[in-house]
């Protein structure tokens, strides 16, 4: 029997069917809290050390702020914030991992890189889609490396709009506006 994961677009990971011969990837991982996490190498321009960003009004919570990069304004994304783990208290020991998506460059605020990891896309299984998490839609994969689970970050769906849980149970209210006299 012949089974093959979901493939997510614009990831630059690839799946393969068990008969097929694998592909070899290359992430970058890091680390939130205790969680290790990857981001296809490809994607990743430069790591940096922490240094403070512009705040920008009106932004989501996981957006810091903006970092000046060499006369570019590259929006800075928490990590642990998008992935609903509260806000991230930053110190000089943070990294910001400056990733290309989709013609735009992004930082993702972490709290340390750990290596390059290189797997087989027949090591990448597919993401549990038990619930309706925030978390999970954000991930492409997970690999098992040396007894460690890495989940793989889809790049793309950072950026995507989720509607909130809230806004999907609000019921629509028909607001009759009364004649004018």
């Amino acid at each position: 029997m012949d089974i093959q994961a979901e493939t997510p677009t614009n990831t630059g990971i690839a799946y393969a069917a068990a008969d097929e011969h694998a592909v070899r990837s290359d992430v970058i991982s890091f680390a939130i809290g205790d969680e290790q996490y990857g981001v296809d190498i490809m994607a990743v321009r430069e790591i940096k050390g922490w240094s403070g960003v512009t705040y920008l009004p009106n932004q989501p919570d996981y957006v810091r702020g903006v970092l000046n990069l060499r006369g570019v304004m590259v929006p800075i994304l928490d990590l642990r914030c998008r992935f609903g783990q509260g806000v991230t208290e930053t110190t000089p020991m943070h990294v910001v991992i400056i990733v290309q998506i989709e013609g735009q460059q992004i930082g993702l605020l972490a709290d340390r890189v750990l290596d390059i990891v290189s797997f087989d896309s027949s090591q990448l299984q597919p993401v549990p889609r038990i619930a309706n998490s925030v978390r999970v839609s954000f991930l492409s994969g997970l690999i098992t490396i040396e007894g460690v689970m890495l989940a793989l970050v889809d790049l793309p769906n950072l950026l995507s709009v989720q509607i909130e849980a809230a806004e999907l149970a609000m019921p629509e209210q028909n607001i009759a506006l009364a004649p004018e006299a």
